[in-house]
């Protein structure tokens, strides 16, 4: 059984740049639900926008061990992981005004825990695909989505459970 942190990481001394961007990384979690496919976001954490869990992808942990991180530390859920990136995005951070290369992946939900690090600061909450896609406010997240969703309609299970399609 692997042991799960129950505290976030803080800050900023591991984390990677590459030509002057944060790199950061993070997963749209995924489940099928009464045969329709929901996703899993988010608040901010000052709890003015819904948005897919991401953070700083650090020096010690691979890509995919870092968008694991984040989402459990986020979103309180673990699952498996698609190895292959929904896709590489460049946005400007809306609160720190800074540039960032972002990574997604999909991540169809194993566990959702009932505890875990940034519970007390932020909500979850599943969710249609379309109802995702107007609440997200990250253009560079939606485009994620769409990928996902596309990618789950056009490939045979395990990515996906039958049920959904």
């Amino acid at each position: 059984m692997k042991m799960i942190r129950l505290v976030s990481r803080t800050g900023r001394h591991l984390q990677r740049y590459s030509k002057g961007l944060r790199l950061v990384v993070g997963c749209i979690p995924y489940r099928c639900k009464d045969n329709e496919l929901e996703v899993l976001m988010i608040s901010s954490q000052n709890g003015q926008a819904m948005l897919f869990p991401k953070g700083g992808w650090e020096l010690d942990e691979s890509i995919e061990e870092a968008a694991l991180r984040e989402t459990l530390e986020e979103a309180g859920v673990v699952g498996d992981i698609d190895e292959d990136e929904l896709g590489k995005w460049n946005f400007k951070s809306k609160s720190r005004g800074i540039y960032h290369e972002g990574r997604m992946f999909a991540l169809l939900v194993t566990e959702q825990l009932e505890i875990w690090p940034e519970k007390n600061f932020r909500q979850r909450l599943w969710m249609k695909v379309g109802d995702a896609r107007e609440v997200c406010q990250n253009w560079w997240m939606k485009e994620a989505l769409d990928i996902l969703v596309d990618r789950l309609t056009s490939q045979p299970a395990p990515l996906h459970t039958e049920e959904c399609t």
